[in-house]
């Protein structure tokens, strides 16, 4: 099939039948099982939900390649509109069995002229060894490997409890003090929560061709109130420094009760300052101790690093995490 026989229309999840926004869930569903078959299964129902589900200050657009009333490929580009004013990120699928039909190369061409007409002069977008075809097209389209992430995964079954122990073992002059939240983060520590993820900016970023991402209560949020929408579980733990009431460091996860067995390693963070105390690994430990409780279905963790984050590949490595999927973020510049 030629390119210029590909028809790519633009679509709106918010104004779209609620069948064509399931149509696309359901081929989420299908290109992740065909990437993952031995995975339990993701919800088309779900999926469709993502659609709509917008942060404040951004902005996507849609467009999918219909085959009657099936979405046989999907593309959209999400743009900042207060941050990184230079950059969007692209998402784009085809169903495994339509590829090398030209889909993908119709759906990136409609996403790049979304790009320019935004004056974004990179574009970044995500692939992995699960997806063979991915790495070749983003070649294709003239990308460049810009960082390179290893998602590992830990068996809870494996973990060594001694080890977890010493993690957990604290001084007897202890300056800091926890704070466990499940759910939506109390309003007196908002602030001082927002200023500790930008902790995050401290991270490897490789060669991305990206500022410092500011983070707001607003923004923490309307993460909230997605995971609360798609029934996602929350858990967070955060250590104070009582000396000076500063949040210092923290550690998240999540998970979804369809595929309970399953969590989502979110960030781990320390303050550059409270560093070289144990506390990344006390954070760890604390998580592992409070999900037997808070997620007894769980079996497995699973979790993204850059590959130059030495620090906290050390910690996972330590607690048995083992690679499970090679990721690479690349960027595209637009001349």
């Amino acid at each position: 099939m030629a390119l210029t026989d590909v028809s790519v229309t633009a679509f709106d999840p918010f104004t779209a039948p609620p069948e064509q926004c399931l149509a696309v869930g359901q081929l989420k569903v299908d290109v992740f099982a065909s990437a993952y078959p031995a995975e339990p299964p993701i919800s088309a129902e779900k999926e469709a939900l993502e659609l709509t589900q917008r942060m404040p200050g951004e902005r996507d657009e849609h467009f999918v390649v219909w085959d009657g009333q099936q979405a046989t490929g999907w593309g959209s580009l999400n743009c900042d509109t207060d941050q990184n004013l230079h950059l969007a990120h692209a998402r784009l699928i085809v169903h495994p069995q339509r590829r090398r039909r030209g889909l993908g190369r119709a759906l990136a061409a409609a996403l790049e002229q979304v790009a320019r007409r935004e004056t974004r002069r990179t574009v970044t977008f995500v692939t992995s060894d699960r997806h063979a075809g991915g790495e070749p097209f983003a070649h294709m389209l003239g990308a460049r490997a810009a960082l390179p992430t290893r998602q590992s995964r830990l068996e809870l079954a494996r973990v060594d409890p001694d080890l977890v122990t010493r993690w957990l073992t604290r001084p007897d002059s202890e300056p800091y003090r926890l704070h466990t939240w499940d759910g939506p983060i109390p309003a007196e520590y908002l602030e001082r929560m927002a200023d500790l993820m930008m902790v995050m900016n401290s991270a490897p970023k490789g060669e991305l061709d990206m500022d410092d991402w500011r983070v707001t209560p607003e923004m923490i949020r309307g993460w909230e109130a997605n995971a609360a929408e798609g029934g996602e579980r929350e858990l967070l733990i955060a250590v104070e420094d009582t000396r000076s009431g500063e949040l210092v460091g923290y550690t998240e996860v999540s998970w979804t009760p369809e595929r309970a067995s399953i969590i989502h390693q979110g960030a781990t963070a320390v303050r550059p300052a409270a560093r070289g105390h144990g506390l990344g690994k006390w954070l760890k430990a604390l998580m592992l101790n409070s999900l037997t409780q808070k997620a007894p279905e769980a079996r497995v963790i699973q979790t993204n690093n850059a590959e130059q984050n030495a620090a906290m590949l050390g910690i996972n490595v330590a607690l048995g995490f083992k690679p499970w999927v090679a990721i690479t973020e690349w960027q595209l510049k637009l001349k």
